[in-house]
């Protein structure tokens, strides 16, 4: 019987973090229950390639949009059950054994979110986020997202807009996706740069903006300029 998870990671110059998120997947392989690790690229002009290989993942480029990027690595995965995980995350340990449990056809799946930082905002902004995925059914794409290839595909697939592709994606599966207590911890760097109440504030502003119809590329331009 062939191992039932793809896991699909874009990635955009990813050297930084991508080897310890393919690290903590390894043991899904050592299981057997990971089939393959695919990794779609967005152009990346540092070494990210080069580890991804030197892992044993299998590289591909597209262009530069982290919806477009997970919607080919969907495309090219062969696993019944797809595992979406951005490349600053890691699994925490033992994953591979209680995520077999979750193995169900007819819903999704998404992670406890924390961050490798012990900052009291740190936590506040964790703790939110797991509040929001349980109260509105909206996890964000660095929670992780299990979910078998049937149910992805009967609900559209992941749109290629620019940004939002996780929360577009969460609203047509609206009733089908359910947390697991399993930990991911994402890099809480960007937040440390900008800000986290200027960096929280500002992805507020933007899932706000969204949800009221605006366009995704002017939201990404904005996001990604400010």
């Amino acid at each position: 019987m062939r191992a039932p998870i793809s896991i699909v990671i874009p990635t955009l110059n990813s050297q930084k973090t991508i080897r310890k998120t393919l690290e903590s997947l390894f043991e899904g392989i050592e299981a057997g229950i990971v089939r393959e690790l695919i990794v779609v690229d967005g152009g990346s002009s540092d070494r990210t390639k080069e580890i991804v290989l030197a892992c044993g993942g299998k590289f591909h480029v597209s262009r530069a949009s982290r919806g477009f990027q997970l919607s080919a690595g969907v495309n090219l995965a062969k696993g019944d059950f797809l595992f979406m995980v951005h490349s600053d995350s890691v699994l925490e340990i033992n994953w591979s054994k209680n995520i077999k449990k979750y193995f169900n056809r007819e819903a999704g799946y998404y992670c406890r979110l924390s961050f490798d930082s012990k900052h009291p905002l740190a936590v506040m902004t964790s703790t939110w986020a797991n509040v929001r995925s349980k109260i509105f059914n909206l996890p964000y794409g660095d929670q992780g997202l299990l979910i078998p290839r049937k149910l992805l595909m009967e609900n559209g697939g992941y749109s290629s807009i620019p940004i939002m592709e996780d929360v577009d994606l969460a609203f047509r599966l609206k009733g089908k996706l359910y947390g697991m207590p399993i930990v991911i911890k994402t890099t809480s760097s960007k937040y440390r740069e900008q800000g986290w109440f200027r960096k929280g504030r500002k992805n507020i502003f933007i899932l706000i903006r969204f949800l009221l119809g605006e366009n995704p590329n002017k939201l990404y331009n904005d996001y990604y300029k400010s």
